[in-house]
């Protein structure tokens, strides 16, 4: 009898399979980030130190909040290549118009959030409307948007950002309790990182845009609204990128290139946040912490001495092999059903 008990237990799952399952319900982008802190404070132990850390994470806000937006986007079936030019005319056209003056800093700022909406609203009913692959018709976007950029300040940097403009960069709170200096990037990033959350796991718009990214036909079934859901990912998209685009103004100053290959820069932080390419399936706390990987990667080979090319090389790796898992997995998918 006691023989038979012994033979119907079940086996005792290994520990190294219970550390796997326990890594893939939180995530591996969080295991992968923790290595990567733990590394370069072995480098430079002063980086966890709060000034320091707060300094990275300013620095990582402006990516992480448009790797938010470029979620949206791509849990849809789509992405938005537009975003890294959109950051650009944010900052050349804020310098523009502003000119210096803290007086025309919040009606500049206005006129940036209704231009972002505007290239949101136009990348969205294209894709949706017309049916071209938002690759094409953000891909042209910022082609244009960058021409149009350059077209307007001569192809030079121009103009001047206001010190109140530049405050969302690179201002601080002094004072603070056991950190010092609050940089007021982080303020905004904590709290749009809240709201995104919000907005992706816990309102109708982000469950439709998993529905829709999974399955358009029966999403539309069901009665999504897919083309209000595709417009609204592209507009919360763009106006993510000026968000982003003012903050790397305040941060770095004007300069014609500050956008350059931030729209790679996202989608590879969505991917390392575990978002499939192809739609159906995106965690908000995930592609945040994509962004910050991802930061925290690009320090690191800082730190290594490694030449800035690099970057561009894991990026295109990054992509291509979340690619190929995606691929593996459709794969193997369809093995399952057929066998």
């Amino acid at each position: 009898m006691s023989d038979a008990r012994a033979s119907s237990a079940p086996n005792p799952t290994p520990v190294w399979r219970s550390v796997l399952n326990a890594i893939g319900k939180v995530g591996p982008v969080f295991l992968v980030l923790v290595i990567l802190i733990a590394w370069i404070t072995y480098l430079n132990p002063r980086f966890i130190e709060p000034t320091f850390f707060l300094n990275f994470l300013r620095r990582a806000a402006p990516l992480m909040i448009l790797a938010a937006g470029q979620l949206f986007v791509v849990v849809t079936g789509g992405f938005d290549l537009s975003q890294g030019s959109l950051v650009t005319l944010t900052v050349l056209a804020g310098a523009l118009l502003a000119f210096g003056d803290p007086g025309n800093t919040w009606w500049v700022i206005a006129l940036l959030y209704g231009i972002g909406f505007l290239v949101g609203l136009f990348n969205g009913s294209v894709t949706s409307f017309l049916r071209v692959p938002s690759f094409i018709t953000t891909l042209g976007m910022l082609l244009s948007l960058k021409g149009l950029a350059l077209l307007w300040t001569g192809g030079a940097p121009r103009g001047a950002l206001p010190d109140n403009f530049r405050a969302f960069g690179r201002a601080t709170i002094d004072g603070v309790p056991f950190v010092g200096r609050l940089p007021w990037a982080v303020i905004a990033l904590v709290v749009l990182s809240a709201f995104f959350i919000y907005l992706f796991h816990f309102t109708v718009l982000g469950k439709h845009a998993l529905a829709v990214g999974d399955n358009q036909h029966a999403a539309r079934l069901a009665g999504v609204r897919v083309s209000l859901v595709r417009i609204s990912a592209f507009v919360i998209s763009s106006l993510a990128a000026v968000t982003a685009g003012i903050m790397l103004g305040g941060f770095s100053g004007v300069s014609i290139n500050v956008g350059d290959g931030l729209e790679l820069e996202s989608i590879s932080a969505v991917v390392l946040g575990g978002a499939a390419l192809l739609g159906g399936r995106g965690n908000m706390p995930a592609a945040l912490a994509g962004a910050l990987t991802l930061q925290a990667l690009f320090t690191l080979l800082n730190f290594l001495g490694l030449p800035s090319p690099i970057r561009v090389t894991v990026q295109g790796a990054i992509i291509i092999g979340a690619v190929a898992y995606a691929a593996w997995r459709a794969v193997r998918a369809g093995q399952e059903r057929g066998a």
